[in-house]
């Protein structure tokens, strides 16, 4: 298969690299077999969470968060504590000396003489690459405008794979706004690497996915995909349910917003035409796409998600660091 000769090439890329010390900015800079790696630790980790209480004992984690975050910061925080670790930085750009002109290249620069490890989310795409290529410690992309954000997709992979028991196989459902959904191309990408997923790409013309995961990730791989504007017609073909936000702050226009904003609402009545055991995924904050009725059905896996996030990152933090060995 096609998807397999791409997977070749991400073995063939990192093969004489270990994950210590690397960058991660997009999903496709780990392969296959590092992202299993990767995930069979955080299971480990989930099920003794006290073996891993002091593994990063002494180092020192910077959070950079030039746009506002709720869960993605406090979960790099949480993850950091967790681990035996401590943190620093800053929740908005008017707390970082960018606000008085400096560049981010020096940002950088100046935070990576203090940390071990940097988790950074800017609003420009491709700040992430920037600031990898300034930094002597490992920096983790955290978002990068409507570009990628790994980590979310690490938290779904892990998910994914914790609920279904398999990566492969799987018609996904992506829904609402994929136009701007960084969450959504990242994990477009990931699970596109993985034999037999379909896509189902439900969204209004106007949020319709990128030309360029078409060309470029779908395409190559063989991946099967469709494009649909109505939920409840293809819910009920569903494993995965994977559902956005449509982003205000990715407009120029808020009549646009206006007009879009409520194109699709998940509730029980599409609840009812899905399988027994649909999957449903969100990677918050929410808004009104899921009404909270939803929220009490076994089938929603959104704040399980949560959580997960965490143990990902605690797993990717421990590899990036090399301190992942943990109490026996």
């Amino acid at each position: 298969m096609i998807s397999d000769c791409l997977e070749r090439q991400y073995q063939e890329i990192y093969k004489e690299r270990t994950v210590k010390g690397r960058h991660l900015i997009e999903p496709g800079n780990f392969t296959i077999d590092e992202l299993d790696k990767l995930f069979s630790l955080a299971e480990t980790i989930m099920k003794n969470p006290d073996s891993y209480s002091e593994v990063c004992r002494g180092k020192v984690l910077a959070t950079l968060f030039f746009e506002p975050s709720t869960r993605t910061r406090l979960s790099f925080e949480a993850a950091m504590l967790r681990l035996g670790g401590s943190t620093l930085g800053f929740a908005e750009p008017g707390a970082s000396s960018t606000s008085k002109g400096e560049s981010l290249a020096d940002t950088i620069r100046t935070v990576a003489s203090y940390v071990d490890i940097i988790a950074m989310r800017n609003p420009k795409e491709g700040a992430a690459l920037l600031a990898s290529q300034y930094s002597d410690v490992p920096v983790i992309n955290a978002g990068d405008g409507g570009h990628h954000h790994p980590t979310q997709t690490l938290t779904d992979l892990l998910t994914i794979r914790t609920i279904k028991k398999k990566m492969g196989g799987l018609t996904i459902g992506l829904c609402g706004d994929l136009k701007f959904g960084r969450t959504v191309h990242s994990l477009a990408k990931a699970m596109s690497r993985y034999p037999g997923n379909r896509f189902v790409l439900i969204s209004p013309p106007e949020l319709e996915i990128p030309d360029y995961i078409i060309s470029r990730v779908f395409k190559p791989a063989g991946v099967s995909f469709s494009k649909m504007l109505r939920l409840e017609d293809v819910i009920g073909d569903l494993d995965i349910l994977y559902m956005t936000r449509v982003q205000k702050e990715r407009f120029f226009n808020e009549q646009d917003y206006i007009r879009l904003k409520d194109s699709y609402i998940l509730d029980t009545e599409k609840m009812r035409l899905a399988k027994k055991d649909l999957c449903v995924l969100h990677p918050l904050p929410r808004v009104n796409e899921i009404s909270p009725e939803v929220d009490s059905d076994p089938r929603a896996a959104y704040f399980q998600q949560v959580k997960f996030g965490m143990y990902a990152r605690m797993a990717l933090i421990t590899q990036l660091l090399g301190c992942d060995g943990g109490k026996k």
